[in-house]
């Protein structure tokens, strides 16, 4: 699991134990027993985890109190606490969905195969309102047999993402294929979150066909970049794939140019500069590209002064636009942007860590060989994708010695790429 995420919170674990065990009425204005709760995935101590068990325990009414329950549902699950299971399965009767998804959801990520205990969950799929796509998602991790009568109908659910699922699961439990590409399909779906939710029912049913439309996909390469190497390191465990196979679809994706992109939204009419520029702000990403490509296509001579002024009054800060900003100015070859380049690079706010990545592909997209010793200090972090963008850039830059720095290393796909490379 990757936590770099996790430690936002300037609060040790004692502190946020006593937070999270002050009465809901009794909270200070400037603590808060949801921040505790989150902040204790970080100590997987016996101490942090009564604590997190006697918040779940705690039974006032009140909505913030609710929340801090579900809360401390999921760190109990994050963390994986077997003996948070008892606690958590009373949960799944309670009226409030979002305590039942998550205890749905614990449960899955701690693991059981207690039979009951999954029947209990199979049940769900009957009680209106649940989160349907959690609960099959947890009976098919968990491997759970006999639910797949309950979860057949799910595969013509109205919900995209519920019959997505549904269709994942079934291809797990049974091997059954015939209805996987629809949900290859849902990659092109109008909804971003949809298009998001599709990647993760394919690395679920372990399609290893889709790894090439997964990375064509138009949502943030955080996602793609994950569905792909789910499904290469399933491919591979199982003798089904190679690095060979997956790396081209890897490289296109760190790349990440917008013509490599099966884009699914459309101008009506040729949009203004300044309109393409405030698109670069959209959460769905798949309107960032679009903006992008048509930025690259018809304004090359007049973009880059646009967005370097974008940069500096608030691209700076947003960090979608930051790293569209950062790729199009490595795209359009901008030599001025050099230093914003290695300031990115290097920029280690966990929020900004794709620009990292978007970073070290736009230097070698400039050439500029200075750049030689920025790109193989970054073969030193523990980021994957950083230092397989860095190596991609180096040699780009025609520089091998950074493969061999990364010969060693310890992720299996920077190991692989580095030896690729080697003389």
């Amino acid at each position: 699991m990757d936590k770099r995420f996790f430690k936002l919170f300037d609060l040790t674990e004692e502190q946020a134990i006593a937070v999270l065990d002050t009465s809901p009425d009794q909270v200070g204005e400037h603590d808060s027993r949801y921040i505790a709760a989150s902040h204790l995935v970080n100590f997987s101590t016996a101490q942090s985890i009564q604590a997190l068990i006697r918040a779940l325990q705690q039974t006032d009414p009140s909505l913030q109190n609710r929340i801090v329950r579900r809360k401390a549902i999921e760190t109990l699950g994050r963390l994986q606490v077997s003996e948070a299971i008892p606690f958590i399965r009373p949960a799944l009767a309670e009226r409030d969905k979002f305590t039942v998804e998550n205890a749905v959801w614990a449960i899955g990520e701690i693991g059981t195969q207690d039979p009951n205990l999954l029947n209990e969950i199979t049940a769900l799929l009957n009680t209106p309102e649940q989160n349907y796509r959690v609960i099959i998602q947890t009976l098919a991790k968990l491997d759970h047999q006999p639910a797949l009568a309950a979860i057949r109908p799910f595969i013509d659910d109205r919900e995209p993402s519920v019959a997505g699922t549904a269709i994942a699961a079934v291809c797990r439990l049974t091997g059954e294929t015939s209805q996987i590409d629809r949900v290859t399909a849902l990659l092109q779906h109008p909804n971003v979150m949809v298009r998001r939710l599709a990647i993760q029912d394919l690395i679920d049913a372990r399609h290893y066909d889709a790894i090439g439309e997964i990375a064509r996909c138009p949502v943030s390469l955080v996602f793609r970049l994950r569905g792909i190497r789910s499904l290469a390191a399933a491919g591979m465990a199982e003798g089904k794939l190679s690095f060979l196979d997956i790396q081209p679809h890897l490289e296109q994706c760190l790349r990440d140019h917008p013509t490599d992109l099966a884009l699914v939204n459309h101008y009506e009419r040729p949009p203004e500069l300044a309109s393409l520029i405030h698109d670069l702000f959209d959460t769905d990403f798949g309107r960032c590209y679009l903006a992008a490509k048509e930025l690259l296509q018809t304004h090359a001579q007049t973009a880059p002064e646009a967005l370097l002024a974008a940069y500096r009054e608030t691209a700076c800060a947003d960090y979608g636009a930051h790293f569209h900003v950062v790729k199009l100015l490595g795209w359009l070859r901008h030599a001025p942007a050099y230093d914003l380049f290695v300031e990115a690079l290097h920029n280690r706010q966990p929020q900004f860590q794709k620009s990292r990545a978007a970073a070290a592909i736009a230097l070698g997209e400039l050439g500029d060989r200075r750049a030689v010793d920025a790109l193989k200090t970054c073969l030193e972090t523990r980021v994957w994708d950083l230092k397989y963008a860095a190596l991609m850039a180096l040699q780009q830059l025609g520089d091998a010695t950074g493969a061999q720095l990364a010969s060693q290393d310890q992720d299996w796909l920077v190991k692989a790429k580095a030896a690729q490379l080697l003389p």
